[in-house]
């Protein structure tokens, strides 16, 4: 083993620097800083490289973690850039957005062992955006063009990263989506904080440059039909994701000032590109000065919190009706919040919305819970106790997950088929919907998940497109001759 590794037990874990929680709330800037070369070289060195690399097996991806590790721990990023990109459409954004915790960094060797875990996402990121800065990140050469074409649905991580596997093949590739900007919840779902809008633009120019065109401000079903976009291309996914908010039940869920999650941070995210919304400006969505709780214990309900905190919130309280070892979201956004003055109020659940007379909202009513037996995902099961107590509010918003939208309506196509939930049935052996030639995947297949998800199913869908078209394009040679 080369002695510039397994230098876990001598090396420190350290996370890059991260600003001031005081400094930080002030704008939407990301939190974490850079890497040193040497810092990152330093905590790519504690990595021991071990044989059957558990980091690899708990990334979806399969990401070559250990060999970009010592690559960057030898000062060959170039090298390590490459390694990391053959698997992974978009690292330096996994490496920020991933919860680590729960994927590569949670299963790492040494933190199981008690040395703390290589610091694999914010290795990652330097790594990636040490690429763009050198010049290494280039656009896409096909070894040679093909004459069929792809029509891609969707201009989210998903849609992307099959664009590019397709393009990288040669395919003439048009993704169409209903959005003005390119990255779906990339851009108007992750705030800045987490996710620097740049990062996601120059991904989009890179894949411009390569030669996939964007048609955005496109609505399929509206602008164009599924049947205009089935009959321009030889092979069509559908990799819209899933936008529907999930409705919570109680009385006086309709007051004003009750927000949709995706809404608010969509012209939170809005703002930030400087564009001039009245629901921002008139206050609507706007929680300056405002008693905010969020409802949810997800990461969407951890970026509305800390949203809210930047916004000028008054307070900022966080309701989840399990305990914080049960919640769904990062441990890590939950104690960044935490830092930055959001409240969170465990095992507990809304009961009702209080409004004035005028259903202006003015408090939440809160149902306290206690843990009972475990449900059918491992966690325990929320059960109601007999205490309430009333929360004062201003804005209330919902973050309580995304369910699929109904695309056979959407698309005028009731041959598409879906699930009981309204995700898109696909064959998995080969990611076809019951539509010939129309793939699918990402969110509208599996449901809301990660981003690294959705990137490994955009990969998979390109590859059966790939072979589908390969296969037609070889019986049209053979039937020509």
């Amino acid at each position: 083993m080369p002695e510039n590794m397994l230098k876990f037990i001598k090396v420190e874990r350290a996370m890059p620097d991260k600003r001031d929680a005081k400094a930080r709330t002030s704008d939407f800037d990301e939190i974490y800083g850079d890497y040193s070369q040497q810092a990152a070289k330093d905590q790519a060195s504690r990595c021991s490289q071990c044989g059957v690399p558990f980091c690899q097996q708990g990334c979806p991806l399969q990401n070559n973690i250990p060999d970009w590790l010592k690559l960057a721990a030898e000062d060959r990023l170039e090298e390590a850039y490459a390694v990391s990109s053959a698997t992974n459409n978009m690292p330096e954004i996994c490496g920020r957005i991933c919860p680590q915790d729960r994927l590569c960094e949670g299963i790492c060797t040494i933190e199981q062992s008690g040395h703390g875990t290589v610091t694999i996402g914010s290795v990652e990121r330097y790594i990636t955006d040490t690429a763009w800065e050198q010049g290494w990140v280039k656009p896409i050469t096909p070894p040679r063009e093909r004459t069929q074409s792809a029509g891609i649905i969707g201009a989210g991580p998903g849609g992307l990263a099959a664009a590019e596997q397709l393009r990288r093949k040669g395919y003439q590739v048009t993704v169409y989506d209903r959005y003005d900007r390119g990255g779906g919840l990339l851009v108007y779902g992750i705030p800045g904080f987490k996710l620097e809008k740049d990062v996601v633009e120059r991904r989009i120019k890179r894949l411009e440059d390569s030669g996939i065109a964007f048609k955005f401000n496109c609505d399929v079903g509206k602008d164009i039909s599924l049947n205009d976009i089935r009959d321009s291309h030889d092979t069509v996914l559908i990799a819209t994701g899933v936008y529907k908010a999930r409705d919570l039940k109680v009385p006086g869920i309709g007051a004003d000032g009750v927000l949709p999650a995706l809404d608010y941070l969509t012209v939170s995210n809005r703002v930030g590109f400087g564009d001039n919304l009245k629901a921002y400006t008139d206050g609507t969505m706007n929680s300056e000065g405002k008693r905010v709780v969020v409802i949810g214990g997800g990461d969407t309900a951890m970026d509305c919190v800390r949203t809210a905190v930047r916004q000028g919130a008054k307070s900022v309280t966080c309701l989840y009706r399990r305990d914080r070892a049960n919640m769904p979201g990062s441990q890590r956004e939950v104690a960044n919040a935490e830092e930055e003055g959001v409240v969170f109020e465990w095992l507990s659940g809304p009961e009702a919305v209080l409004h004035t007379k005028a259903n202006k909202v003015n408090g939440v009513r809160v149902r306290k819970m206690k843990l009972g037996r475990p449900d059918a995902s491992g966690r325990q099961s929320p059960e109601k106790t007999d205490d309430t107590v009333d929360i004062k509010a201003d804005m209330v918003i919902k973050a309580l997950g995304f369910d699929p939208e109904d695309l056979p309506v959407l698309f005028n196509e009731t041959a598409l088929r879906v699930n009981r939930w309204g995700a898109v049935q696909v064959d998995f052996k080969t990611m076809e919907t019951s539509l010939p030639g129309v793939y699918a995947a990402g969110d509208i297949v599996r449901g809301a998940s990660l981003v690294v998800w959705a990137i490994v199913d955009g990969r998979e869908a390109a590859e059966q497109m790939h072979l589908a078209m390969k296969a037609a394009a070889k019986q049209q040679k053979v039937a020509a001759q």
